[in-house]
Formats: C-alpha cells, sequence, structure tokens
C-alpha cells in the first residue's frame, strides 16, 4: 500500500534516504504529534509495509496517558498498526539542526482501509461521502494563535507578552491589525512564512490580532480538505519549533490570558458539484436553498458537535456573550456575531464561515464535524431557522453546551455524532474525555484556596 508509483513519491523518499534522520509522527485524538525518530534506512517502511506503531498511541489522554477505559491498549495485548507516509508533508525541517527530514503518518488496516481512531480517517471517510454524493467540499482556514514568553521572569505570571513588566501596561498593549506589533515579532514570523513556503502550506495573509503577541494567519482555500487539514497541523507544528528557537513559546491554547482575546480556528466552506461549479452561488443577497439546507445540518448539530470544536478544559474559557466567540447555534448574513457567517456578496464565492471552533482543536475532527453536519443538512434539506440580526439573537437558535462535561454528554449519545464519526469512535473519544475531567477535579487552583479555604 501507498507504493512510490511516480517521480514526486520517488523524489521523496530519496529525501528522506539522503537526510541524518526522519522525524515521522501521527495526530492522536487530541491533535498531538506522536511518533519516531528513523534512521534514513529505515524510513523506506514508509513507502513500503508501513511503520509499526501501537494502535493505543491514538487513544491518549493529553497528558499522553493511557485512555483505560477504551480498552485498546491493556486489555487487548497493545498490538502494533501499520503507518504510511503522506507523500506531501514529506520536507526538510528548516527550523532544525543539521539535515534532517519529517513526515505526517497516517494508520492503515491490512484491506487499505484508515484506522478507525486514526483523525485523518475520520475526515478522510466524511469526504468520501461527499465524493458518493458527486459533491467536493472547499475549506479555507483562519487560524490565530499567541506568541508568549513562559520564562518566569513576569513577578509570578507563568506566561507574558514579550517584554511585558510587572506594571501590567508596557508589553500588553493591543496594536490589532497593527504593522508595528508584526515588526516587533519579524524575525520570528519571517521564519514561519518562509518555513511554510518550503512545506507547501500556502499563507495568504498574516495580521496581529486582538490580544498583545496574537496574530492570525489565513491558510489557502483548496478543494482538498485533508490537505487543508494537514496544512494547518503542520502550521502548527512549524511555528512552535520556531518561536521555541527564539525563546518564545506559539501557543494555540484557547484563552491564555484570562483577561485577552481568545484564540479561534474560523472555517470557510463552500461544496462544488461535479463540473466544478458552486452549489451555493446565487445572488449577492441570497444564495441558493442547499446552501441554507447546509447551514441548517451545522446549525441543528452544533451543540453534539461542540466537543470537537472546544475539546478541553481551557476551550470553554472563551465563550461568553458578546464576544467573537458565540454561545447559540444560530447564523446570519455577514453576521460575525453569529455562529455561522453566510457570505454571499460574490455569488461565485458563496461560502459559510464556521466560527465556533477554539485554536485548539484538532483540525481533522472540526473539519469532520462542520462537513458531516453540512451534509446531513443537504441531505435532510434542513431549515436553519431565522437568521440572527447582529445581536439580536434568533429565538430559535439552540444553546450551546458551554460547560466541557455537557458538551462531553451531548457528544457521547448524539445519533448523529455515530453517523458522522462511527459509533466505536464516539465512544473512544468520550472515554478520552471523561478520563481528563476526572483528573482536573482532582487539580485545586489557587483562585479555589485563596476564596474558600478561610472563608468558606
Amino acid at each position: 500500500m501507498n507504493a512510490v508509483t511516480d517521480t514526486d513519491n520517488a523524489a521523496k523518499a530519496a529525501l528522506m534516504a539522503q537526510s541524518d534522520f526522519v522525524e515521522a509522527f501521527i495526530v492522536d485524538l487530541n491533535g498531538v504529534l506522536r511518533g519516531k525518530w528513523l534512521q534514513p534506512g529505515k524510513s523506506k517502511s514508509l513507502f513500503g509495509q508501513g511503520l509499526a506503531i501501537p494502535r493505543s498511541v491514538f487513544l491518549l489522554d493529553i497528558w499522553g496517558n493511557d485512555v483505560m477505559e477504551g480498552g485498546i491498549a491493556q486489555d487487548t495485548g497493545d498490538p502494533d498498526g501499520l503507518c504510511v507516509a503522506v507523500p506531501h508533508t514529506i520536507t526538510r525541517m528548516p527550523w532544525a539542526e543539521g539535515n534532517t527530514a519529517q513526515a505526517l503518518l497516517t494508520m492503515r488496516e491490512t484491506d487499505g482501509s484508515y484506522f478507525y481512531l486514526d483523525p485523518r480517517g475520520v475526515l478522510a471517510r466524511v469526504l468520501e461521502r461527499y465524493k458518493a454524493a458527486g459533491l467536493t467540499p472547499a475549506l479555507g482556514v483562519e487560524l490565530e494563535f499567541y506568541l508568549v514568553d513562559n520564562s518566569g521572569h513576569h513577578g509570578g505570571l507563568k506566561i507574558a507578552p514579550r517584554g511585558a513588566d510587572e506594571s501590567g501596561w508596557r508589553g500588553w498593549q493591543v496594536d490589532a491589525v497593527g504593522l508595528n506589533e508584526i515588526r516587533e515579532y519579524e524575525p520570528i514570523l519571517r521564519e514561519m512564512m518562509a518555513t511554510a513556503r518550503i512545506q507547501g502550506i500556502e499563507i495568504e495573509t498574516l495580521i496581529s490580532e486582538n490580544g498583545p503577541g496574537q496574530f492570525e494567519v489565513t491558510l489557502k482555500y483548496n478543494t482538498d480538505a485533508l490537505r487543508v487539514a494537514d496544512n494547518a497541523t503542520m502550521f502548527k507544528r512549524s511555528i512552535k519549533e520556531i518561536a521555541r528557537k527564539h525563546g518564545l513559546t506559539a501557543t494555540f491554547m484557547a484563552k491564555p490570558y484570562g483577561h485577552c482575546a481568545g484564540s479561534g480556528m474560523h472555517v470557510h466552506m463552500s461544496v462544488l458539484d461535479a463540473e466544478g461549479k458552486n452549489i451555493f452561488e446565487a445572488t449577492p443577497e441570497r444564495g441558493t436553498d442547499r446552501l441554507y439546507h447546509a447551514v441548517g445540518g451545522i446549525i441543528n448539530t452544533m451543540p453534539d458537535t461542540m466537543l470537537t470544536l472546544a475539546p478541553h478544559a481551557n476551550s470553554y474559557r472563551r465563550f461568553a456573550p458578546g464576544v467573537h466567540a458565540p454561545t447559540y447555534g444560530d447564523w446570519g448574513h455577514d453576521n460575525r456575531m453569529a455562529s455561522v457567517r453566510v457570505i454571499t456578496s460574490d455569488p461565485s464565492a458563496s461560502r459559510v464561515e464556521h466560527r465556533v471552533a477554539g485554536a485548539d482543536c484538532n483540525p481533522y475532527l472540526a473539519f469532520a464535524s462542520l462537513l458531516g453536519s453540512a451534509l446531513l443538512g443537504l441531505e435532510t434539506k434542513a431549515d436553519p431557522g431565522p437568521e440572527s440580526i447582529g445581536t439580536t439573537r434568533s429565538p430559535h437558535a439552540p444553546p450551546l453546551p458551554i460547560a466541557w462535561s455537557g458538551a462531553v454528554e451531548r457528544f457521547s449519545t448524539s445519533p448523529a455524532i455515530a453517523d458522522i464519526f462511527g459509533a466505536d469512535f464516539q465512544r473512544l473519544f468520550t472515554a478520552c474525555k471523561r478520563q481528563e475531567i476526572s483528573e482536573m477535579r482532582k487539580r485545586i487552583s489557587d483562585v479555589e484556596y485563596d476564596a474558600y479555604l478561610k472563608n468558606a
């Protein structure tokens, strides 16, 4: 499977063979990269039979512990699966010392199908359903992140913007869409852009955002949704490594500062028919009926998909009324206050913008939720209900679970989730999140001690 069959793959195999070593990795349920360093000779397996990696590596909690309730580690003897390379991700690692290469892996079964817990495979199966319907989704991504200093030299703060002092003013100013903010971090951001080009990741725009040291990149629209998810994953990896070189940390944590803007991942989606025509295209004032059916599917299942959009405890600090992180499943024409923004001003580029996901999500799972729910809407001709106008919310908009445990319970019992992800995936992702919740409940914060130790 995945044998070298063309010139491009042969060149990728040669690149690995000529490297000092190859860093090969999978993406687990939480979007964490886990893998091995390989000697060049061993890398041949990535285009052949595959590299043996325990299947249980996909089912680890955020700290890297086995999810015991899952039953795929100790209960089964922890067997291996075979992983093959995703060819376009085989590139040099420009940030690393020496002549090193990297390869994103995906786990396959002996019949060539995807391992059911591989997030990349989850998205691939949703895309197969689009293909069967004669449709092709196209995606573009806006991804926010912070550059922070976690050296601990900021009056006891764990993290702070670079150059911040204890006054709470210097270094904390916000310069949204300001070029000066970009220039302050120019060496890091220039290296980020250059590294993206080397990896074939097309960054269309870069802006400073609404937090100190916060930035947003736009990844180019593409009709290969798997490639978009790969690019988002590889971009996150790259900027983290580059920032580390410069003595900072790049974080996609949804809410790194309690008093500053959170970081989101906005996803733009259109759908093409077999002739390549945008099925949402109509007039500048309104899209086709199929656009609103897709929106209806997204809105109706949004409470159930919330766990894939906001997978962590910290994710839920980002959601509050009146900010750009909606708390209801609503939609509106060119309305950035809504969960789903419908954009039709250029009819040929008519699309929906999904605005709920945090930057901390696993892109493969978030895309699967968006595309799977939109397809359900198209198949059932779902009604999105009335639109929201500005901050005047539609009375029919369903509330989103903005508590982590609530999102877990919605995910765990949803027929729509079972349809999109499969019942086994639904059960095991739920088990992972319940284990993390259990661990979090054992941790008492300093705020709780300050409030309750003497006063309760």
